[in-house]
């Protein structure tokens, strides 16, 4: 198969800070769904113009000072979504969305406010499109044991069709996505591995004869390999104004002549972190750098590391 075939989908199950112009990219299937053009990142730039991009599979911010300072958060790392009032740097206190997202078990919160007056469309897009890709997760996950028959019919997903219709299969799935032929203590059989991401299931399928196994082997490739190079996710959302081209939104990045001391740089997500589980404040303790006492960090932290992010 492809690169494109077995690559693995990232843009909707992570939150990634400063991603490269090439993981700004849409891949197959992932399409622009709307582009605001004056957002603060009142979170971890306050004070800093930028350009809010909502795909179908997430949310990318992207500084227009900067263009190498951004953010890509995945929709199906959403906890929360939720409109209160903020400080910004550019519209004073007003009404700004809040995203709280949890990625690899580290929690991240997101703040995002229109510079633009009287605009809803900061949370009227964000909200609708988040949720329509809650509610066609069909389209993305492997589900066992789901109800895909109604009536005695199989239940299909809208854009979904049947090609062909194989009959006398057996299931011998374990319970442990590429497709072959292996031999099992049933005989050939065919194999379908699902990828780490949607749990790492073998499921295997008995087809006799072993042509009708090698027709339905040959078939079922040919279709994963259509669909790959441009997938279906099912998130449904069209707004009436048609955005630009990602290419016409998006400007080429330019290296800084500035090198970056990998040791002393604090990432980037500290700005960014929820931490929810602190109850109270941390015990105070002499700080000799600044000559008062302060909250003691977390380990892990320094003060020039935090000093770096907030300014």
């Amino acid at each position: 198969m492809s690169s494109a075939v077995l690559d693995v989908l990232w843009e909707d199950r992570d939150v990634r800070f400063d991603i490269s112009p090439q993981q700004m990219k849409m891949r197959p299937g992932e399409v622009l769904i709307d582009c605001l053009e004056s957002v603060e990142d009142t979170k971890g730039n306050n004070g800093d113009r930028g350009k809010l991009l909502i795909t179908n599979l997430r949310i990318i911010w992207r500084s227009l000072s900067l263009p190498r300072v951004n953010l890509s958060v995945g929709y199906n790392c959403v906890i929360n979504i939720t409109t209160r009032t903020a400080n910004s740097k550019l519209r004073g206190q007003t009404e700004a969305l809040y995203i709280l997202t949890k990625c690899n078990n580290t929690r991240f919160e997101f703040i995002f406010t229109n510079v633009v007056p009287g605009s809803p469309r900061l949370f009227t897009s964000v909200i609708a499109v988040h949720r329509a890709y809650e509610t066609s997760k069909m389209y993305r996950d492997l589900k066992l044991r789901s109800a895909l028959i109604q009536n005695k019919q199989l239940r299909l997903l809208p854009q979904e069709q049947i090609y062909d219709k194989v009959n006398g299969v057996w299931n011998l799935s374990s319970d442990q996505r590429s497709i072959k032929m292996r031999d099992s203590k049933f005989g050939l059989a065919l194999v379908i591995e699902s990828s780490q991401q949607s749990g790492g299931y073998v499921l295997g399928f008995k087809i006799d004869p072993v042509e009708k196994l090698q027709e339905a082997v040959k078939e079922i490739n040919s279709l994963h390999k259509v669909y790959s190079a441009n997938p279906i996710f099912g998130v449904d959302y069209e707004m009436e104004e048609k955005p630009q081209p990602l290419e016409d939104v998006t400007v080429e990045q330019v290296q800084d002549d500035v090198e970056i001391e990998a040791d002393e740089h604090t990432d980037a997500f500290v700005a960014y972190f929820a931490d929810e589980n602190k109850q109270h404040d941390r015990e105070p303790v002499f700080s000799e750098e600044l000559g008062l006492a302060i909250e003691k960090l977390k380990d892990g932290f320094t003060l020039q590391g935090l000093w770096e992010v907030m300014t």
